[in-house]
């Protein structure tokens, strides 16, 4: 009996430590059945992954309005079941933060702030993943060869002030990697969403501006981007360049409809190496089941400089994504 009181008494003491955690599991399968033709090669038919995730975050208060947090997120190909980080388990984030009044204090990996704040912001109807993601957007901040700025990262990030909110990030430069910057710019208020970021590693750097804005049931985004990749191009493309693109929205009922629209000259680090100047064009349709699950068609197409339609890409796709 003495044994059985005493665990009941510790159990009453633990019981507010573990009232104040929480840990959540999470994730998005997102799948779509494509038609695409790449260059000059014959239309084949895939099961394309959508930037699918599987993650667990978990939240401590230990008063005073100080809180502990992490976050581990893993991506896989919902379409064979393989990780899509290689060795990296936790490809897509692992980290541990503080927060407060004073704003977080991150430490760790996650994708970088000043991405966030332009680009996938523009790209409403499948949250920027897969064929019909930005091909455009600069690769500085991703794949330079000064390494990858998203790793070994400590930063900053501020309380939201009347809608303004910023990351100041520092990646630490562990090895060979050069030591990196990226600032993240938010401003929400109203219909008005505006951001900007910027990213610097070694002598490449990018910066941007977005701005996107409410209307009714129309949404009009777009965003600039100016690059430098700090090296010349083997190809024979411009080591800087200028990066746009516009998006709209309509929304009736479940429904919505997208268009966007990009363009860039050739050079720096895009996503297939540089060499894809020229523009590209996507149409998508999303009926929101749910708000968790949505069904989606789209069609999406770059058109691009280099010779022989080498980098020429585009595809019919119908999906489905579900969040949980």
């Amino acid at each position: 009996m003495k044994k059985i009181a005493l665990a009941a008494a510790v159990a009453a003491l633990s019981a507010p430590a573990f009232a104040q955690s929480s840990v959540t599991l999470w994730g998005r399968i997102n799948t779509s059945m494509e038609s695409q033709k790449t260059g000059n090669g014959d239309r084949i038919s895939v099961l394309q992954n959508n930037a699918s995730r599987l993650g667990f975050k978990g939240t401590e208060d230990l008063g005073g309005g100080l809180k502990a947090s992490f976050a581990l997120e893993h991506g896989l190909n919902a379409d064979n079941g393989a990780a899509t980080g290689g060795t990296q388990f936790w490809n897509r984030e692992a980290s541990v933060q503080l927060a407060g009044d004073f704003g977080a204090v991150r430490l760790g990996r996650w994708t970088n702030g000043s991405y966030y704040a332009t680009a996938d912001y523009v790209s409403m109807h499948n949250h920027d993943t897969g064929t019909s993601s930005d091909a455009l957007y600069s690769g500085v901040g991703f794949f330079t060869p000064n390494g990858n700025p998203q790793s070994n990262k400590i930063a900053y990030f501020t309380p939201n002030l009347e809608g303004f909110n910023a990351e100041i990030a520092l990646h630490a430069g562990e090895g060979v990697d050069k030591r990196a910057y990226d600032v993240a710019l938010n401003y929400d208020q109203g219909p008005l969403h505006l951001g900007a970021g910027y990213t610097k590693q070694g002598s490449a750097n990018q910066y941007a501006v977005r701005a996107l804005y409410e209307m009714g049931p129309f949404t009009f985004g777009g965003y600039v981007q100016r690059e430098d990749s700090g090296v010349a191009q083997s190809i024979g493309a411009k080591d800087t360049r200028t990066i746009g693109r516009v998006s709209a929205m309509y929304t009736l009922g479940q429904s919505e409809f997208h268009v966007n629209v990009g363009g860039t000259k050739a050079g720096g680090y895009s996503f297939n190496g540089g060499r894809n100047g020229g523009k590209q064009y996507t149409l998508a349709y999303n009926y929101n089941l749910s708000k968790r699950t949505k069904v989606y068609a789209f069609y999406t197409a770059v058109d691009a400089t280099t010779a022989n339609k080498a980098d020429d890409f585009n595809s019919f796709a119908v999906g489905v994504r579900h969040n949980f």
